[in-house]
């Protein structure tokens, strides 16, 4: 796709940030916010969703068409699940540490708290949340943030509790996890001052370092989503939602504006040929002895093939509106809501075992000439109907440009069709929860992670790219907490940044490592009864069986501090089983006994002293 003239086309984009918060509890209840395997679940139940309508009597229309497909939903419950996360009792009151949390990202953006803060509803039937609505609350709002490219507003921000985990699709719907059901997150809403793709990069990373800042978020893959909402002047708002990595989010701004520019062009030359979209038929004789597999395969269910004639669109359905996407593409995808593989279509066929013959003959069944399209759908007849009268309709917007809708952002920087735009509708008042007041008065400022890397290099002597790594790293908020107890900030930093990056290299498990073994090895070492050599193979020792804590991994693997008698007995057996070398090279032999030396003490004593003592056995012999 090539590269647009963003100002010409008008170009406004903004970012939905979503961030897990690292709290010890979920947002309204007792339960630990601790990810679980699905293996571990103990139970599950199931549950059906329908939308309800809003206190002003409306249904919000992307609830609406949800629940138009019939699912059902599985949730897998674990000896961590309480009742409030199954919605068998009501939520209990906004966790004090998610409101102190988000009040401080509120301060890094300049935001101001609302008075008074009232906990909402918000419909989503997706099966996502056991309740069918997801808990929301406004907490700040009007804040800003720099950029190269000039200001970006902060419009608001929410405190929302997270979505249950997607496991998998199931024969009878879906099946979610309760594991992340109720994690607290802030939504963070910019001001639509975006106006090219990199300023859209530039914006989340801002924000994800302000986030970051506070220590007290969560970290690793999913913890972190970015929402997109992109219009050109001529096109719609599109909110792309799920965009997992920050550096997709410029290429799917790019993308997004190329497919708008696309759809607004077909939506000129569909006008220009007098285009529309004709009738839905049943056209099951056509294709009575077809060789087509998936066409053969739904008749032979007793299924049926529908068409619709898309009159002046030959040429246009297989038109590629975004990297390896057409509009065809954006057909099938909404033909793909009610159960169906997708669809075919004149600009692709004959192909799929569908012979040029089958297709002139579906031209003549349909009404279509030279320059129209048809599109077909095979499945059981249920399906097939409603599957055509939703590609019908995806192509009826094609004639007027580009729909509003919610997109799903796919690995390649494209998307993909997801639902209808939310609208107001979705939302009404939670009854179950007493509103707060918060008091950013007792909340202390955070430090930018820039200070953090300054102060580093200043305070505690860590070189700059060491003190980046710390400051920005995940393990931060530790880094912080054992230095603050004396370990030697050098060796707290090299151990959480290259020690562990080392071990994971050597296929040491270290994600089995938690927070109390290493602050189980910390103290150890601060204390004198490990010395700093003896690290890594405690870790070691600690990622290989994490039931143990660190003081009996330590004396298991034999790895407690050597006196110096000790460490003089192994260093002299070392010199002496090199005798003859020592007596050759002198003190040049050094070196390689060192090694020899801390090989046989296996981190049972510092280095310095082995050096000592190591110089001055040498020194007798030579």
């Amino acid at each position: 796709m090539s590269e647009y003239d963003y100002d010409e086309l008008g170009l406004v984009a903004g970012l939905e940030i979503h961030q897990q918060l690292d709290t010890a509890t979920k947002l309204f209840c007792q339960c630990p916010t601790e990810l679980r395997e699905p293996e571990e679940s103990t139970r599950s139940f199931t549950r059906y969703l329908h939308p309800t309508r809003s206190e002003l009597g409306e249904i919000d229309q992307a609830a609406l068409e949800e629940s138009k497909v019939d699912r059902e939903f599985e949730y897998l419950a674990y000896d961590t699940t309480c009742l409030v996360e199954e919605d068998d009792e009501p939520p209990h009151e906004l966790d004090a540490e998610a409101l102190e949390t988000a009040l401080e990202i509120a301060q890094l953006m300049d935001m101001k708290p609302v008075d008074q803060a009232h906990v909402m509803r918000k419909i989503v039937v997706d099966g996502s949340n056991t309740t069918g609505f997801q808990r929301s609350t406004l907490i700040a709002t009007e804040g800003e943030i720099e950029t190269s490219e000039g200001a970006v507003g902060i419009e608001d921000m929410l405190l929302e509790e997270e979505s249950a985990q997607r496991v998998e699709e199931t024969d009878s719907g879906v099946r979610y996890s309760l594991d992340r059901l109720g994690i607290p997150l802030v939504e963070i809403g910019t001001s639509p001052d975006i106006s090219t793709p990199e300023q859209a990069l530039e914006a989340a990373e801002r924000i994800g370092m302000l986030l970051r800042s506070t220590g007290k978020v969560k970290r690793g893959l999913g913890t972190i989503r970015q929402d997109v909402n992109v219009s050109i002047e001529e096109g719609a708002r599109v909110e792309i939602k799920g965009v997992q990595s920050l550096d997709d989010i410029d290429d799917i701004v790019r993308n997004e504006v190329g497919r708008q520019a696309e759809l607004v062009d077909i939506a000129a030359e569909l006008a220009e040929r007098e285009a529309s979209v004709g009738e839905v038929q049943d056209v099951t004789d056509v294709f009575a002895e077809t060789e087509s597999g998936v066409i053969a395969g739904a008749l032979n269910s007793g299924g049926s093939v529908m068409a619709v004639p898309l009159y002046g669109f030959d040429g246009i359905v297989g038109r590629e509106i975004a990297p390896d996407r057409r509009l065809g593409t954006e057909l099938s995808d909404h033909a793909k809501r009610h159960g169906t593989g997708g669809i075919f279509h004149t600009d692709e066929l004959p192909a799929y075992g569908v012979t040029e013959g089958e297709v002139d003959d579906l031209r003549e069944a349909v009404g279509a000439g030279s320059e129209d399209a048809v599109a077909i759908v095979a499945a059981d007849t249920d399906v097939a109907e409603a599957a055509i009268d939703a590609a019908a309709e995806r192509a009826a917007t094609a004639l007027e440009g580009v729909p509003e809708e919610t997109r799903d952002a796919n690995d390649d920087g494209t998307t993909r069709y997801l639902r209808p735009l939310p609208g107001a509708a979705r939302m009404y008042p939670e009854t179950d929860v007493p509103p707060v007041e918060p008091d950013p008065s007792e909340v202390p400022e955070p430090e930018l992670l820039t200070e953090k890397v300054e102060r580093y290099r200043d305070e505690y002597g860590l070189g700059e790219g060491l003190a980046e790594q710390v400051a920005y790293g995940e393990y931060m908020p530790l880094f912080e907490d054992v230095v603050a107890d004396g370990v030697d900030p050098t060796l707290a930093a090299s151990t959480l940044e290259s020690t562990l990056t080392e071990l994971r290299r050597d296929d040491v498990p270290v994600e089995n490592l938690e927070r109390e073994h290493l602050e189980g090895v910390f103290a150890m070492a601060e204390s004198g009864d490990l010395p700093n050599e003896g690290v890594p193979d405690l870790l070691t020792a600690l990622a290989e069986d994490p039931d143990r804590t660190a003081e009996e991994a330590a004396e298991e693997a034999g790895l407690g501090g050597a006196d110096e008698e000790e460490v003089r007995d192994a260093i002299a057996e070392v010199v002496e089983r090199n005798e003859e070398q020592v007596e050759e090279e002198g003190m040049q032999a050094f070196s390689g006994l060192m090694g020899e030396c801390m090989g046989a003490l296996r981190g049972k004593a510092d280095g310095d002293l082995v050096s000592e003592l190591l110089r001055e056995e040498i020194q007798k012999r030579a």
